[in-house]
């Protein structure tokens, strides 16, 4: 991003959150370079965040597929720590050419108000009913923790990469001392494909988990990205 679209973003960041309040955490992150990072953020106590924090397995997947031809997405579900489901909404923020520069994001913590309509609820309504409709938001929630569209919010590269790894890894099926190496290349090009390795030491992290050298990791990188190349 540009000095003056950067100060620009910057100065809305902290305008919104002053606009806001204290339930809506709002992030900027810059991932015009190498390494995508969170350059301003305002409440990060909401998910648990601060400036080093990484960027999140959706955040990671928009990034590598230049946020898929959006504008913007709102009101999907977000999973920061403790299992907190937070309503989320991410602007992209593109440069001239159409490419990928900028997200800015808004997570909404509603829980206090949740717990304020229960208690309304049961001023004036009938307790069969309240129930009824707890537990309705309940299995909504419960159900929503793990879909495959939760944007899930982490404290740490590791953190970041072990999750995208274990859910590839389970999508395989196949337990990690059983790898072929032919299966190997196949989870390394779909970390790859997710961003993961946009993430410093990642290399490192997946190495661990697939059980092979940093060297290995590597070499099936190099021939990942080449094929890629040549098919272009």
């Amino acid at each position: 991003m540009n000095r003056a679209m950067l100060k620009q973003y910057t100065k809305l960041v902290e305008f919104l959150g002053l606009t806001l309040g204290p339930s809506y955490e709002i992030t900027l992150h810059d991932v015009s370079g190498k390494n995508s990072s969170i350059i301003a953020i305002v409440n990060g106590d909401i998910s648990g965040r601060n400036l080093d924090s990484p960027p999140t397995d959706m955040a990671l997947r928009a990034i590598t597929e230049n946020a898929a031809g959006r504008d913007y997405r709102i009101n999907y579900n977000g999973l920061a720590g403790g299992n907190k489901v937070l309503r989320s909404s991410t602007y992209y923020i593109k440069d001239s050419g159409g490419n990928l520069v900028g997200m800015l994001c808004i997570n909404f913590d509603d829980s206090k108000f949740q717990a304020l309509s229960s208690q309304l609820f049961q001023l004036i309504h009938p307790d069969n009913y309240v129930e009824n409709n707890i537990a309705i938001r309940s299995d909504i929630l419960e159900l929503t923790e793990d879909a495959p569209e939760t944007e899930r919010f982490n404290d740490s590269v590791t953190s970041v990469a072990q999750s995208v790894i274990q859910e590839v890894l389970s999508e395989d099926g196949v337990p990690v001392d059983r790898l072929t190496q032919a299966e190997k290349i196949r989870i390394v090009s779909q970390l790859e494909q997710r961003g993961v390795f946009r993430l410093r030491g990642a290399v490192d992290n997946v190495s661990k988990a697939l059980r092979s050298s940093p060297a290995s990791i590597y070499r099936y990188l190099t021939r990942i990205r080449s094929e890629k190349e040549e098919s272009f």
